[in-house]
């Protein structure tokens, strides 16, 4: 098992909170990470329907079978029990008895919120990272590869490639979680409205656009996203909002969480493909803002994203914003570093004055310098800028 970064964190969590919950996408190593932290405790899969059915119809009894507490998998499957875990945690006042996961943020996190608010840290596991990969020395060794492959776990403890597992992965988890979530009917329509997302990966979100090309309404490809990003598949990054004379971007950009998965969705079938694809460059923006939001989620990093993009289109592809100070993160694909890569960094640093912190540049290449002021990150590197201490 590849040591997870966040496994440091949510032993910290355990200490002071009676309860964890440890969100993310299915298959994302939830389970695996929870009995290894937890491993004296029971583990129970409220996805099984004998369980399920036992914890619906019962719940005090079920409870009464792990008086020291649990691992409860899939707790969103049953969200009533959580008002009676409530009353064993307050009455108990011991720390670190129940891990909860869940693979869908509606229902679950509000059910948490009502019920647990103020028991029950969170914390989000997502695909491995690259540097989680290259701890374990799993890590591909070159970055197309890397963009191909993606972080998924099965990816990388069992003799699987991604032609073979994707598919599966989005039959058997993307369409059946939507389709309890949303009672898709018209599931043709839902798959392409997910490869057109897909297609957008990296762009400013434009819903009118999205609906009209998948041929559906606004509020409904509105109600889709949501759904992409409660399951983790997808996440929408907000621009900084502050008047610096010019007039600013207020769409949001849309990021997949995962290459691999978005590279599937795009019909792309190896790595040597995205030598020359013509979304090369959006997918690996997708993958650098994809390793820095992990980085963070995993280590419960208080950072938050954002991205600057003026009318005149000038534009910093990322903004971690820590205490007030927001560091400027440009991203570029190629493998050698040339003088238009720092325009926008400049541009940025000119107007926000002592707003901004030390500018960085991730690029496709595979040395660490500093030019022009600005620190310049490998590709392998890019979840350093996200501190944890």
């Amino acid at each position: 098992m590849l040591k997870r970064a966040a496994e440091s964190h949510i032993r910290t969590l355990l200490q002071g909170f009676p309860v964890v919950t440890i969100t993310g996408p299915r298959q994302s190593g939830k389970t695996t990470l929870s009995k290894m932290l937890l491993a004296d405790r029971p583990y129970v899969s409220l996805e099984d329907p004998d369980v399920r059915l036992s914890a619906v119809e019962d719940p005090r009894f079920f409870l009464d079978r792990f008086p020291d507490g649990a691992i409860l998998d899939e707790v969103q499957r049953a969200p009533d029990l959580l008002s009676y875990l409530q009353t064993r945690v307050d009455a108990d006042g011991r720390m670190g008895r129940y891990l909860l996961t869940g693979s869908q943020q509606f229902g679950l996190l509000s059910g948490i919120s009502q019920s647990l608010a103020g028991r029950s840290a969170f914390v989000e596991l997502l695909p491995f990272t690259a540097s989680e990969l290259a701890q374990g020395e799993r890590c591909p060794q070159s970055l197309n590869e890397m963009l191909f492959s993606g972080g998924y776990p099965p990816l990388y403890d069992r003799p699987l490639t991604p032609a073979t597992w994707f598919p599966s992965y989005v039959t058997a988890y993307v369409e059946r979680d939507v389709r309890q979530l949303l009672k898709v009917q018209d599931l043709e329509a839902f798959q392409r409205f997910v490869r057109l997302c897909a297609g957008r990966s990296g762009q400013l979100l434009n819903l009118a656009a999205l609906a009209t090309d998948c041929g559906i309404t606004h509020n409904t490809a509105k109600a889709w996203i949501s759904v992409l990003e409660a399951s983790y598949l997808l996440f929408l990054l907000r621009p900084y909002h502050v008047n610096f004379g010019k007039r600013l971007v207020k769409s949001p950009k849309l990021y997949f969480y995962d290459t691999g998965l978005l590279c599937w969705l795009l019909g792309i079938q190896s790595a040597d493909q995205l030598v020359t694809h013509p979304l090369r460059g959006a997918i690996f923006e997708t993958y650098a803002v994809s390793e820095m939001k992990k980085s963070a989620c995993h280590c419960g990093a208080p950072v938050q994203f954002h991205f600057w993009r003026d009318s005149h289109g000038n534009e910093v592809d990322v903004l971690l914003e820590t205490a007030g100070r927001l560091r400027p993160v440009e991203i570029k694909s190629g493998q050698t570093v040339n003088p238009d890569f720092f325009v926008g960094l400049e541009r940025w640093q000119a107007l926000a004055g002592d707003l901004s912190t030390d500018a960085a540049l991730v690029y496709g290449g595979n040395a660490d310098f500093r030019r022009r002021g600005v620190e310049v990150i490998p590709w392998r590197d890019v979840g350093k800028l996200i501190s944890c201490g």
